[in-house]
């Protein structure tokens, strides 16, 4: 099994400068949620599946949260940027299908697929295999399944997002793909992320309506907005 040829041919040039500073900014608070959860700075040898341009393996590197660094992609134009890179850290970059990865079981401490699974065809195949080879993983989604659904499916569409996720679908999808989550939270973005989308005022007003609401309104809020949800989880014993 792999992925598409449709989508493998969507991500082959998605990698640029265009999309280089909001892939940054976006790894920061990845890597922030990723502390949040783990409690702990050191990750160990990790794997980013589907690591895109490097961005968030470059942000564990600059705050030394790692004793090695191994990146799989499926575009080369990924790749390149990755291996463009230069880190120090970084043992190995290889191309895969999407679903088969090239590495004995439990090779890596830790396994990381930030905002990939949105993207994936057969996700309790794909989930399977990144417990396969870790200990534990390091899984972010959006929960884009809002009362205004549909007009997520339009507006996530330019970027290849195939499934829309609410906490509870997100759950149940670790949970039937053999996974057992240690910490699962809700994030708003950061107040940085969304100036960058959206500009200084209506940026930071959208950063304070969210996470205001998410923080008064923890179950009812994602019903109204788009947040993130991160879970932390070892394979079921």
């Amino acid at each position: 099994m792999s992925q598409s040829l449709e989508l493998r041919a969507f991500y082959e040039d998605y990698y640029n400068e265009a999309v280089s500073q909001k892939r940054s900014i976006a790894a920061k608070q990845t890597v922030d949620h990723i502390l949040s959860l783990c409690g702990t700075a050191s990750l160990g040898k990790v794997l980013d599946v589907g690591a895109g341009d490097g961005a968030v393996l470059a942000e564990i590197e600059r705050r030394t949260m790692t004793t090695e660094l191994h990146a799989v992609e499926i575009s080369s134009s990924g790749i390149d940027r990755i291996r463009g890179r230069n880190l120090k850290g970084l043992k190995s970059v290889q191309e895969f299908d999407g679903y088969k990865l090239p590495f004995d079981d439990d090779t890596f401490d830790t396994a990381l697929a930030v905002h990939v699974l949105e993207h994936v065809e057969h996700e309790r195949m794909f989930l399977r295999e990144l417990a396969r080879v870790s200990r534990i993983c390091y899984v972010e989604v959006p929960l884009e399944h809002t009362f205004r659904l549909q007009r997520s499916i339009q507006l996530s569409r330019p970027y290849g997002h195939l499934n829309f996720y609410t906490l509870e679908t997100f759950e149940n999808l670790l949970s039937t793909a053999g996974l057992s989550p240690l910490s699962v939270t809700t994030f708003s973005n950061s107040a940085d992320y969304e100036i960058f989308l959206s500009g200084p005022f209506l940026g930071r007003a959208k950063h304070f309506v969210r996470s205001s609401a998410l923080k008064l309104l923890p179950r009812l809020a994602p019903d109204l907005f788009v947040y993130l949800c991160g879970a932390l989880c070892q394979r079921k014993r």
